[in-house]
Order: structure tokens, then sequence, then C-alpha cells
């Protein structure tokens, strides 16, 4: 086996050819086998033996992924491959495939070229499949395929040769289907994948074995030899004439695209800054003799270095010693240390340039997401993760002297998975951590109590809600405590099309700032006077200030924005998180002297106005919902119909392959959390198999609605009656 030291010197010195550079990730639904092929091509280049890749699954370095055989966080390897004569770096990450760590694949996305999508052809595309697919075409990242598993087709479904090519032709027009869906205009042709172009491998990455165009004319094998040798298992034989790596590397290498042809379609997509500018000019051309820029994708920890920041570098060199500015921070960063990442190993370089991956030892108060570059620069547009935290568990530490241990661990959990909700509840002191699902906020206790040695207690798992309105209301007068300063709002919901705005991260969180904020509002759908005059943006929830010569309003303008975040934090009818409000001061009254209008004034003014807004509009209560792909035996169809449907469920569409039945039903998360899976497993004898996706947040029926407020008011020790508008009034 070789040093990780000696590979990334010989790694070090090809950093500069951009021609000979890939950045790649592997994605996939959950178990069809990214981490199993990643093994594979760690075993080519030298990394592990070759008897133990597929076993070792070295990508997945947390003992909770080694417990699980279950990737929970994005690992990124460097590799140096010799192709033609020539050597090239493939700069790689292996992502989670569940449902519930999507939000890595996100990130990853963002530091990519080009992805290899990992599909198993007896389940087909699945849930996330597709969502990571849509995920990298959303970040401009190229795509070719990988059908894994292929021996399923022939051992476990007993296919003949012309059945499973075509079974593999139907899959590859499904993937293509969901490229012209989702691809870039300009590319939907000519990023779909092919046999023909080579685009396309098929094979076993665990019996490490694959076949593509480009293997098969270089070894001179046919499909039909491959088949008699797979019905007759001679997986030793395969892996001789046919190793994986043969046909994967050449696809990477000949259909994924190098920095140099990538960056200029990618940069005017992510960056929405002056092309023409000295920086934009330089990221165009991955100049590395220029200044420093790139994005922050990834937050990882070090016992010894503490927080590491994961970049991708689009121009400029990092080096230690260099000074970087770090979006919306006021001081510079400077670098200690600059390193290359080997899965659980960072192996420290002199320097890294544009083009590439790095690890940044320094940026202690860098976030995921944020931009780095040597002159302040346009910010790159946020990361956008397509689910959202639908589940709570309120956490504790066991021993009360452990309660500063548990704040800085929760920190830094949602430092490195910005996924993760963590927020104190003022009433009962609890941590109230919000993630995707329950197997994320299971994960997230296994690690406080096995990583960082904390004894916690955790309630059951609760449901995150969202309230909202339907209607206008107001003006309603809101007055300071000392009935000094008046404001008068009115209330309104948001235009679907500026919701779709919030989902797609064309409108970012916090003050406007410039005009190019200001347009991408109205490209959302709000009128030009209403964009003009927003001031704050958060939660979803947009505040302005289309008051007109009102005197002292820039000077309480801090406090009104503060009252405003607040009642957006914690509406009036559970204390949930307000979504989808348009609020608008459109008149006001302000006393002269600073002594009556300080915070404890203004801030209950503007809240107590929005509050009554919402309750006079009409507050409603959003629940989340999940989609379920459920797989069964034909047998079980009704039972399953009935199960979801006694659940709130609303069946979606039902398709049937031979004797399996694919159900894909809505359900309402609330519903899925009263012992769903040992229901399910007991109405189909422990034969079904699912998964599940964030479907977003819907109305929940009326019927309902007054008995949930009611718990949750209950549980959050609230009177259990909710409010009347004129509470907030008085």
């Amino acid at each position: 086996m070789v040093r990780k030291e000696f590979v990334v010197e010989e790694i070090t010195k090809l950093m500069g050819d951009l021609d000979r550079i890939r950045n790649i990730a592997i994605i996939a639904h959950v178990h069809h086998g990214k981490t199993t092929l990643t093994d594979s091509l760690l075993a080519k280049a030298g990394l592990i033996s070759k008897q133990v890749a597929g076993d070792v699954l070295y990508t997945n370095y947390e003992a909770i992924e080694k417990d699980r055989r279950m990737t929970i966080k994005s690992a990124a390897i460097s590799l140096g491959f010799n192709y033609k004569d020539k050597d090239y770096i493939i700069n790689l990450i292996d992502t989670p495939g569940h449902v519930d760590f999507g939000g890595h694949v996100t990130r990853s996305m963002r530091a990519v070229d080009g992805v290899v999508l990992v599909v198993d052809p007896v389940e087909g595309i699945m849930p996330q499949t597709e969502t990571v697919l849509r995920q990298s075409m959303k970040e401009k990242a190229k795509p070719v395929l990988f059908v894994n598993k292929t021996d399923r087709l022939l051992n476990e479904l007993r296919l003949t040769p012309e059945q499973t090519m075509e079974r593999l032709l139907k899959l590859i027009n499904d993937v293509n289907k969901l490229i012209e869906q989702y691809a870039p205009e300009e590319y939907a042709e000519s990023w779909k994948v092919s046999v023909e172009k080579g685009s396309v491998a098929f094979g076993s990455a665990a019996d490490r074995w694959a076949i593509s165009k480009t293997s098969m004319e270089k070894s001179k094998i046919s499909f039909k030899h491959i088949f008699e040798l797979t019905m007759q298992g001679k997986q030793k034989e395969l892996q001789d004439i046919a190793p994986v790596e043969d046909a994967v590397l050449p696809m990477i290498i000949d259909h994924l695209p190098n920095p140099k042809d990538s960056q200029p379609y990618r940069i005017p997509h992510l960056w929405h800054g002056d092309l023409q500018s000295e920086a934009g000019k330089a990221m165009l051309a991955v100049d590395a003799k220029a200044k420093t820029n790139g994005i922050i994708f990834g937050i990882t920890y070090d016992q010894h270095s503490g927080e590491v920041a994961i970049a991708r570098i689009f121009s400029g060199v990092v080096k230690k010693g260099l000074e970087l500015n770090l979006s919306g921070k006021a001081n510079k960063q400077r670098i200690q240390q600059v390193g290359v990442f080997m899965a659980a190993d960072r192996v420290i370089v002199d320097a890294i340039p544009a083009g590439n991956l790095a690890a940044l030892i320094g940026m202690k108060d860098a976030s995921v997401g944020d931009t780095i570059s040597e002159e302040v620069i346009e910010p790159f547009e946020q990361i956008v993760h397509y689910s959202k935290p639908v589940v709570t568990k309120a956490i504790e530490a066991k021993d009360t002297r452990d309660t500063i241990k548990l704040i800085e661990a929760l920190r830094e959990l949602s430092k490195e998975d910005p996924t993760i909700v963590v927020r104190i509840d003022q009433d009962t002191g609890e941590h109230l951590v919000s993630g995707m699902g329950e197997l994320h906020l299971e994960i997230i206790e296994t690690k406080l109590r096995d990583e960082f040695k904390i004894q916690i207690i955790s309630s059951p798992p609760i449901v995150v809600y969202q309230e909202t309105i339907e209607k206008k209301a107001g003006p309603i007068e809101g007055k300071s405590p000392n009935k000094h300063s008046k404001f008068y709002v009115t209330v309104e919901p948001l235009p679907q099309s500026v919701m779709t705005a919030f989902d797609e991260g064309t409108i970012r969180e916090g003050k406007p700032k410039g005009q190019t904020a200001i347009e991408a509002l109205i490209k959302a759908g709000l009128d030009r006077p209403v964009a003009k005059s927003v001031v704050d943006v958060s939660n979803r929830c947009i505040l302005a200030d289309a008051t007109k010569g009102v005197q002292y309003m820039n000077e309480v303008m801090e406090l009104l924005i503060d009252g405003f975040e607040e009642a957006v934090r914690d509406g009036p009818l559970a204390k949930e998180k307000c979504g989808g409000l348009l609020v608008s001061i459109i008149d006001a009254t302000i006393h002269e002297d600073p002594v009556h209008r300080g915070p404890a004034q203004i801030i209950p003014a503007i809240r107590g106005a929005t509050y009554a807004g919402i309750l006079t509009a009409g507050d409603v209560l959003l629940e989340p919902k999940q989609n379920f792909t459920i797989n069964i035996p034909a047998e079980y169809m009704s039972n399953i119909i009935n199960f979801v449907q006694s659940r709130r469920g609303q069946v979606g569409t039902i398709t049937q392959d031979r004797e399996q039945v694919s159900i894909v039903a809505k359900m309402p998360v609330a519903e899925t959390l009263k012992g769903f899976s040992n229901d399910l497993r007991g109405e189909t004898q422990g034969r079904a198999i699912w998964y599940q996706e964030f479907a977003g947040y819907e109305k929940m029926p009326t019927d309902l609605q007054n008995k949930v407020v009611r718990e949750i008011r209950k549980r959050k020790g609230l009177p259990e009656e909710p409010p009347t508008p004129d509470f907030f009034l008085a």
C-alpha cells in the first residue's frame, strides 16, 4: 500500500495543470453502492488493497458510519491516476444517499464540476436518485451513469440477456428523461448519457467488475461473455478481464469537464457579480496568478486543529499566511495551514491553486456557503437545501455541569451540518434540536454520547409546524407600552412566486443589499414599489417600510426589524415559525425623545401589531409532509392502501412490475412518528421496503387544527386557549 503523503506529493505536482484535474462527486439513492464503488477507485490509486475494496468502505471513516454501513457525511479524497500515459488528479467526494443527510449532497454539488450517478437496476430510479440528480443539475455539474449491481438482474430476477438489455436501456432512458427535465436548457440534450458515447458503465462494485463501450473495445470482450461469467459465478475471472476502474475511470476523465472547461459556464450561474471585473475574469479563466476567490462548502472539526473549512478555489492560490475576507464578516481571517483531504486524514501542503479543493485551517468564523476572497467581492449564490427540518427533540445534559459542553457540541454539529437547527426554549431552558427526520436526530444523539462523551436526556420526536395566513388584514395599530409611539401595519400572504424564489434560493435572508437584491424581489413577483421598500427578510417573511416622511423612522428601524424577526420566529397561534408573510409598515407616530423609543417600547409595539394582524387575517397551521415510496409484494397492496389512508395519507401512483408493487403516497410527518415502521412491517409480514423524501408544507385540515394547536400550546407551557388579536393590542 502507498503512503498517503507520497500520493499527495505526486498530486500537488499536477495541481497547476487544469487539463489533468477532475472535481467530481459520486451520488445515488441510499444503498445503491456509492462507497463500494469509491473503494475500487481507491484501490486503483494504491491507497487500499484490492482484496479489501468494497468491504473496508474507506470513506465511511466515522465509527457511526462503520457501525451502520451507511454514509452519513460527505468525505473528500484526492486520487492520482495514469490514463493513456498521462497523470490525472480526481478530487472525489463520496456523498450520502439517505434523505436525512441530503444537505451534504447539496453542499458538495457547489464544489464539483461533474457527478457519477450510481443506480441499482432492480430498484431503478428511486426518490433520492431523482433528488440528487436534480441537485447536481441545479449547480451545473455534468453527469455520467454507473449502473451498479447489474448481476442482480441475472441472479435474482433471472432475466435473459435480451430482458437484461431491455431493462438497462429503459433505465438509461429514465435517467435521460430526468436530465432533460432538470439540466440547464442549453445542456438538456448534450448532457444525456449514452452507451455509444461511453458515458454509461454497467457492473458490480461489490464484485469489482464493470464494462463500458470503451473498456469492451479495449479488452475485446462482449456482453454475452460477461453474462455467461456472471451466471456461472466466476467473479475472479470477471475482475481480471473487466476491472471496475477500467470502465469508470475513462468515463470520468473523458466525459466530465476539467475546471478550465467548467468554470466559464458555472461561474455566471453561481456568482452574480460583474463578470468583466478583475475577480470575474479571474474566475472564468481559473487564473492561479490572480487574487484568490472561492467558496466554503463544508466545515469539519479536528481535535488538534479545531475548525477546518473545506473550499473550492475558483481563482488564485491558497497558502499559509494568506489573509482572506469572509462574506458578511468584518475582519479578515489568516490561513494557518493548507491541506489536502484524504477522507479521515488531512495532509498538509504548501499551496493549492485554483481549480482544486482545499482544507483551510484558520477560518474560525467561517460558515458553510461563505465566499472567501482576497478583495471583497459579491458573495456567491446561497447554497439552498431542498429539505427542511421537520422533526424536533428537546435535548438536555443529564448532569447540569455538562450544559456548557453540550452547547459547544451542538454548535459544532450545526456548523458542520447547517440543516441541523438548534435553539434554546427561553421558558424551559431546553435545547430544541430540529433535523430532517428521526434518523438524523438519532445520529446527532449518538454523536453527543459517543464522540463528545455527554450523557443526555431527550424527548420523544416533535413535529415542526409553520404558521401563515391566506388573506390580508390591517391596517392594525400597534402601540408602545408607554403609548407614546404608534405603528400601523398591514399583513398579507406573499405571492406563490415569491415562495418559489425562496425555495430556489434567489432571495437571500437578511437586509436586501444593493439593486441586485431589489431586482431579485421584483423578478420573484413583488411589485416594484414594495420591493424597493423591503428592509428585512427573515424566515421566508418580508418586512417593508411603506411610510412616507415619518420622523425618526430611520432611528428606530433596527428595533422594528428586531421586533418583526421575533414575531415571525414564534408565531402567535402556537409559537411556531411563520412563513409567507408580507408585513408592511404604512404609517407611524414616533416620540421625539430617544428615552421614550428604546427597545422596551418599539419592539413590543411592532411585534404586537404583527401578531394581531396575523390573527385577524386568520392564522393557519401548516404541517410538513413526506412522499413515501413503498415497495411490496402485490398481495399486500390493498393492506398498504388502507394503511396509508388510515394515517391521513394520499395515494398518488401505483405501478406494478411482475409480482412487485410500488406505491407512492404523500403523508403528514406527524402520522409517521407513532409506530409507523412497526405497523408497516406488520401489514406486510416484514416484506415492505420504503423510502421517503420531503414534500413541503401544506395546510392542516381545519377540523384538526384547533386540537393540534392546543396540544402544542400545552406542551410549550402556554395557556391552551389561543389568543385573540385584542390580546396583543392592549
